[in-house]
C-alpha cells in the first residue's frame, strides 16, 4: 500500500483516539515506521521544501502535529524534553545517534535542570521512537538526515526548560 501524509495522519488519529497515552503513541509510531519504509511517502513528505522544519499536518481535534525535519548539516542538540507534551521521532534518511538522560535535578524557570547519561543508541531509516512527557533525550547527527516527528502539540508554542549534564 502506498502511504501518504493524509493516510499517516488518519492512522495516528485513530491510534491516539482509541488508546490515549503511551500505548496509543506506540501504535502511532508503528504506523510511522510503516510509512518510513515507503520511498514515495518520503518523497512526498519532503518534496521541494527547503526549510529544516516543515508542518505537514495539525490535527484539529487532538492537536498533534506531523513535521518533516530536513537537516542539511551535522548537529548536536543538548538534553531536552518536550515540556508537557510528547514526541515520536521517525528516521526517514540517514542516522541519528540518540542519548537518553536521567533527571538528577529538576529545571526551574531561571535555573537549568541536571541530567546524567543513561544510554545511547542509533535511529536508522524505518525506526520510530516514542518520547513520553518528561523523557529526556538528545539527538546527534554527523551528516545530513531527514526525520518525521509527530508532536503531541506544536512544540513551537511550548516553553521548555534547559538541562545541563553532570
Amino acid at each position: 500500500m502506498a502511504h501518504t501524509v493524509e493516510h499517516l495522519a488518519k492512522s495516528v488519529h485513530q491510534a491516539l483516539k482509541a488508546t490515549p497515552g503511551p500505548d496509543g503513541r506506540r501504535k502511532a509510531a508503528d504506523a510511522l515506521e510503516a510509512a518510513l519504509k515507503d520511498d514515495a511517502f518520503i518523497g512526498s513528505a519532503f518534496g521541494n521544501n527547503a526549510s529544516s522544519r516543515h508542518l505537514l499536518y495539525e490535527d484539529p481535534e487532538l492537536g498533534f502535529c506531523i513535521f518533516a525535519h530536513d537537516h542539511k548539516d551535522a548537529r548536536d542538540s543538548g538534553p531536552h524534553d518536550h515540556g508537557p507534551s510528547w514526541a515520536i521521532y521517525g528516521q526517514a534518511q540517514g542516522e541519528t545517534q540518540m542519548t537518553d538522560w536521567d533527571l538528577v535535578e529538576p529545571a526551574h524557570d531561571v535555573k537549568p535542570g541536571k541530567v546524567r547519561h543513561r544510554k545511547t543508541y542509533k535511529l536508522v531509516r524505518g525506526q520510530a521512537h516514542v518520547y513520553n512527557e518528561g523523557d529526556l533525550h538528545a539527538p546527534s547527527r554527523t551528516a545530513p538526515t531527514r526525520l518525521i516527528r509527530i508532536e503531541g502539540t506544536n512544540l513551537d508554542r511550548i516553553k521548555r526548560h534547559k538541562f545541563e549534564i553532570v
